[in-house]
């Protein structure tokens, strides 16, 4: 199996709205805004317009290149919510930051296709969809006709019913692979050029298949494209350490380091300063591996 076979012409440098690019040539951070009331973090809750613009300047501030704003909870089990329910509480929130700090790049987490066309009028200027549009048939289409970039992720199932579907007939990385390969396919089909792989740490995978994932995720630049890691204080992080998602910060910064070195060039991070002085470190004593 060749890049060819497999993938779009590699592109490091993803053209955003407003004339706003995306350089990930060296690795970057994605700090993480949860609109939630039940995200699996509790530090990261955001219950106001006010304490939502002070961390994404904060955010900004510490070096984070995108900000992603996410107003559906992907945690195990997370409550099923309504589109509706999504836009009241994701609209606004776009609409402030894009307005407050119009030169940011901005990431919307949603697996719906009308609320990712609604964000983008709003002045997102990427999608991050954890479900790789297997929950909504139009997201790929969407995504071409809007033509923003677009983050693919490997999950199965749904935020409800992914953690009983953890077996895998093949390889790990080679069922991921087959999945990217024919997902990308689909969306070169759409016109979608800009495309981010996100493996999907914690979707539809144990903290012993994540940790398989991350030693090996190298094998994934077969696939030509940028990666990102999402790892910030997660069960792969905190179970085997029995911890809590709050205690994890420290074992965080140390799956980031094992994930830039092995070629993410995103981290989706709740932790942007820590996540940053990572990649300054990493960047500045070893060869970082290209994805092409």
């Amino acid at each position: 199996m060749t890049t060819q076979d497999t993938c779009f012409s590699p592109r490091q440098t993803l053209r955003c709205r407003g004339g706003r690019v995306l350089d990930l040539r060296q690795p970057q951070v994605m700090g993480i805004l949860n609109l939630t009331p039940d995200s699996f973090f509790a530090g990261n809750r955001i219950g106001s317009e006010h304490e939502l613009l002070r961390r994404a300047e904060q955010m900004l501030r510490a070096g984070a290149a995108v900000l992603d704003l996410g107003g559906y909870s992907s945690r195990p089990g997370a409550e099923h919510i309504s589109a509706d329910e999504e836009k009241k509480r994701l609209l606004p929130a776009v609409e402030a930051v894009r307005q407050t700090f119009p030169d940011a790049v901005i990431s919307v987490d949603t697996f719906r296709a009308a609320v990712a066309a609604e964000a983008v009028a709003a002045g997102a200027d990427m999608l991050n969809d954890i479900s790789g549009g297997t929950l909504d048939e139009d997201m790929f289409a969407t995504v071409g006709r809007l033509g923003v970039p677009y983050i693919l992720m490997h999950m199965r199932g749904t935020p409800q019913t992914m953690t009983q579907l953890t077996h895998y007939e093949d390889d790990l990385v080679l069922e991921l692979v087959r999945y990217f390969r024919d997902k990308l396919a689909e969306l070169r089909h759409h016109g979608v050029v800009d495309v981010v792989l996100d493996p999907g740490f914690g979707f539809a995978k144990t903290p012993a298949q994540g940790h398989e994932l991350l030693r090996r995720l190298r094998e994934l630049h077969v696939l030509g494209l940028p990666i990102l890691a999402g790892l910030s204080r997660k069960s792969m992080v905190y179970k085997p350490l029995g911890l809590t998602p709050e205690a994890a910060l420290a074992g965080t910064i140390t799956v980031n380091t094992l994930a830039v070195l092995n070629g993410a060039r995103l981290l989706r991070v709740h932790d942007v300063a820590e996540a940053v002085q990572t990649i300054q470190l990493v960047s500045s004593t070893y060869p970082l591996p290209h994805s092409s």
